[in-house]
């Protein structure tokens, strides 16, 4: 692929995708305040006990297999069946034990809902199994404006879904009910648009030649999952579902515009800089230019959300909610590292063979481990901090590691995300200073005065500055509305 071609299917591929996860973040940030006026803390805990089994058993399935799909030469047909097989026998063997298990997990949690709730939600997991494969040719192929209009199409169908149950009185089955639609109508979409079916047979050839590289893949995303929905466990148990649901509820609203970032920019670039691998100084170069719009980005919106949430959550939510502003407030902070982070591992995941991926994971689940050990006991606060930490500890050692795969030094990282630090510094000190002097009125508007100072603030900042960022940022926008 040239330069020039490769180029330009990265800027429209970051544009689709950008605009389908910002669209789909507020369509769910929609569905959720909603449902979370119709729903306890207690129906949100428990989902966030079955949520934590759920995304590990997908992880198993893939097993690594989609992205080392992604990354080798062009797969063949045999080796996308043999993919295919493995997915769907790894389901319904998840499924089985999943659901065998759910009784037991019920009365380690004390809450007998959870078996009921266990056998319909895992069936998440055969249905998602039939998608990977079209998932993983349209990436290949940069047909990311296939894939966003199917993501938001299903994020809309599930959402409405959602708001109809819980408005019905459907309590936590409309949590339920909205990942069950979430993942057929996805999979339904990627079976129609994806353009492969899968043929008879399947051959243990293609998984040895997929393995060594997918397996490794395997062991860092599962190590990450874990650490990621662990502290999860350990809250419904030390202290009780209703102080998960609200732990939970922090962490869930944090990750829509954490998730729909960090998905954007990594769909996109995994693929990208696995065609530009051979270039040393455009891949370090490509790699400086992703860092440095994601904390354009991110960085405001993080320190921003921290900045308005008791007035937020009294505004949209309600007093049932205001115990998770607190947790909401650091809990955003993570925001600040986590895409960062998962920038900097795409970098090590195409230019290694993935051993120096697993052993860096040893060394950050180490440390995170201690980190949890040390929080947890002291209170579900101290956790929450905890993960912060945790956080800024995986995007430093990531960081490291992607060094010694390119040019882009630790120190050129460094100020590439400087400039945003420091802006985002000053618009949330704008902000907290806004709401302060308007303590007295509306909190409705309270909240829009302080969102306005801060947008308003770190735009004119960035344009006195004249940082490089505000001119990509505007060139993917450009692009996205004129396609040049």
């Amino acid at each position: 692929m040239k330069a020039g071609e490769l180029r330009d299917k990265v800027a429209g591929s970051v544009a689709w995708s950008i605009a389908e996860k910002a669209g789909t973040m507020l369509l769910q940030m929609g569905v959720s305040i909603i449902v979370a006026r119709h729903l306890s803390p207690d129906d949100y805990g428990m989902m966030a006990v079955l949520t934590v089994f759920s995304a590990v058993a997908l992880m198993l399935v893939d097993s690594g297999f989609s992205q080392a799909l992604i990354r080798g030469a062009e797969p063949s047909d045999e080796d996308y069946k043999s993919v295919f097989g493995f997915n769907m026998a790894m389901s319904a063997g998840a499924y089985v034990l999943l659901t065998a298990a759910s009784p037991a997990l019920a009365a380690y949690y004390d809450s007998p809902m959870l078996s009921r709730i266990a056998p319909i939600l895992f069936l998440l997991l055969p249905i998602n199994a039939l998608g990977v494969i079209q998932n993983t040719i349209l990436s290949r192929r940069f047909r990311f404006d296939t894939i966003s209009k199917i993501v938001f199409t299903s994020s809309l169908a599930s959402g409405l879904l959602a708001v109809a149950m819980a408005m019905g009185g459907c309590g936590v089955w409309c949590l339920v009910g909205q990942r069950l639609a979430q993942m057929t109508v996805k999979s339904a979409l990627l079976w129609r648009f994806g353009g492969w079916r899968p043929s008879a047979g399947m051959h243990a050839e293609p998984l040895r030649k997929l393995s060594p590289f997918g397996l490794r893949l395997l062991a860092t995303d599962l190590s990450s999952t874990l650490f990621n929905n662990l502290p999860a466990l350990f809250v419904g148990r030390l202290y009780s579902v209703t102080t998960l649901g609200f732990f939970n509820q922090a962490q869930k609203l944090k990750e829509l515009p954490v998730s729909s970032t960090t998905q954007a920019v990594q769909n996109v670039t995994f693929p990208a800089l696995s065609n530009i691998d051979g270039d040393e100084r455009k891949f370090a170069e490509s790699y400086r230019q992703v860092v440095m719009v994601v904390a354009f980005a991110m960085f405001p919106v993080m320190t921003g959300l921290s900045a308005v949430a008791e007035d937020t959550f009294a505004l949209l939510l309600g007093k049932k909610w205001m115990p998770t502003v607190p947790y909401f407030e650091a809990i955003c902070l993570t925001g600040l590292f986590a895409p960062l982070a998962s920038v900097a591992l795409n970098v090590v995941k195409v230019r290694s063979d993935g051993r120096a991926i697993v052993r860096a994971e040893i060394v950050k689940k180490t440390v995170m481990a201690a980190i949890l050990a040390a929080t947890i006991p002291v209170g579900v606060m101290a956790l929450t901090w905890g993960l912060v930490a945790a956080a800024a500890v995986e995007m430093a050692v990531n960081v490291a590691l992607s060094t010694r795969f390119s040019e882009f030094t630790a120190g050129t990282f460094v100020r590439t995300v400087a400039p945003p630090a420091a802006l985002s510094a000053a618009m949330y000190a704008i902000v907290r200073i806004t709401l302060s002097a308007l303590d007295t009125a509306a909190v409705s508007l309270r909240l829009a005065a302080g969102i306005a100072a801060g947008a308003a603030v770190y735009t004119a900042l960035a344009a006195a500055f004249r940082l490089e960022a505000m001119a990509e940022v505007r060139a993917i926008v450009r692009k996205l509305f004129t396609g040049k």
